[in-house]
């Protein structure tokens, strides 16, 4: 059997990365802290436990993939170090499909997402950005600027190897660590029947799907090469839609006001709500990979909603997802939305 290693095996993308290879006949090495701890995969994934910020992490990845391996996955590369530790398996790997982002691109006035929150600092992008759009220059500065170093050193050295990097957009699915449909589902569950959407619930913010972005990984292992290619789903739904997907699921009915420009303060900020669109080209993966998505945003919601509400009622929110509590501290201030509302109402 063909052998394929996943490092970053665990999360969000790792786990369906793991379960599309294996269905498509690879034999998988699942690479993670937790090792054998992690839920067990179906019969011929093997499980290992590697702490890939520690520093026997190299000497580690060098014994596991010992003689060789036909396709080295990395979902959780992060840096130009992480870069070299994977040309560093020259000649015992041959081909390696690693995880990037879209937050390596900026404008042509060089507004990225770094800028985001600063006056003006909101990237114009092209609609759709193709992946010959300018990059971000890399260094350690931010995790944008991380990602961008690690594409340059792989790519500079792809003559090792043939390597695949994929930039997916806001993912979502499970085991998400920053799960933008919780501005919804935790609404909902709180018994909320009333919400503030802002930029008129129109925002354009592509999604990537975990499921989407594994199919991307199988099908870059089935034809090697060096690209580099966006990793987003088929559409990309408003929050308007959004919204009204999750209520779908959930079986509810809810009133959404909008507001016609940005939020106003907390009130209508959700993760989803943007002043300009930004949507990624995925023309390039359909040529050259015959890419099309597994599953619609839709399709995705009844998943991730049943996730989400498990875990909410075992912790608070904050606890469960602190990446997304720093980002959004004020993303449930209910008492702003009723006085918004009150005040209209007066």
């Amino acid at each position: 059997m063909r052998k394929a290693v996943v490092i970053g095996a665990s999360g969000q993308i790792g786990r369906p990365t793991v379960d599309a290879l294996a269905r498509d006949g690879w034999e998988v090495t699942a690479v993670s802290r937790g090792g054998g701890r992690d839920p067990a995969w179906d019969d011929g994934v093997r499980t290992v436990r590697l702490d890939r910020s520690a520093d026997t992490a190299p000497s580690a990845l060098s014994a596991l993939v010992g003689d060789g391996c036909e396709l080295l996955v990395d979902v959780v590369a992060y840096d130009a170090a992480h870069a070299r530790q994977l040309t560093s398996l020259a000649g015992r790997v041959g081909s390696a499909v690693v995880i990037s982002t879209v937050s390596v691109y900026e404008d042509g006035s060089g507004r990225n997402f770094d800028t985001l929150r600063d006056p003006e600092g909101f990237p114009a992008f092209p609609v759709p950005v193709p992946e010959s759009q300018r990059t971000i220059a890399p260094g350690d500065r931010s995790y944008s600027t991380r990602k961008a170093a690690l594409e340059r050193e792989l790519l500079a050295s792809a003559v090792e190897f043939p390597v695949t990097v994929l930039r997916p957009a806001a993912v979502h699915g499970p085991y998400s660590p920053l799960p933008r449909e919780l501005y919804f589902v935790k609404r909902n569950l709180d018994g909320r029947r009333r919400r503030v959407v802002g930029y008129r619930g129109e925002s354009l913010f592509h999604p990537s799907s975990a499921r989407n972005i594994a199919e991307l990984v199988r099908l870059a292992a089935a034809r090697p090469g060096t690209r580099v290619l966006n990793a987003c789903d088929g559409e990309t739904p408003t929050p308007a839609g959004i919204g009204a997907a999750v209520d779908a699921v959930m079986g509810v009915t809810t009133e959404t006001a909008f507001l016609d420009g940005p939020p106003e303060s907390s009130v209508g900020s959700t993760p989803w709500s943007i002043p300009l669109p930004v949507v990624f080209d995925m023309s390039a993966a359909e040529r050259e990979l015959g890419y099309r998505p597994v599953v619609s945003y839709a399709e995705s919601l009844p998943e991730t909603v049943a996730w989400l509400t498990d875990t909410l009622a075992a912790r608070d929110w904050r606890e469960s997802f602190p990446l997304l509590a720093r980002a959004y501290p004020d993303l449930f201030d209910y008492a702003a939305e009723d006085a918004w509302f009150g005040e209209r109402a007066a």
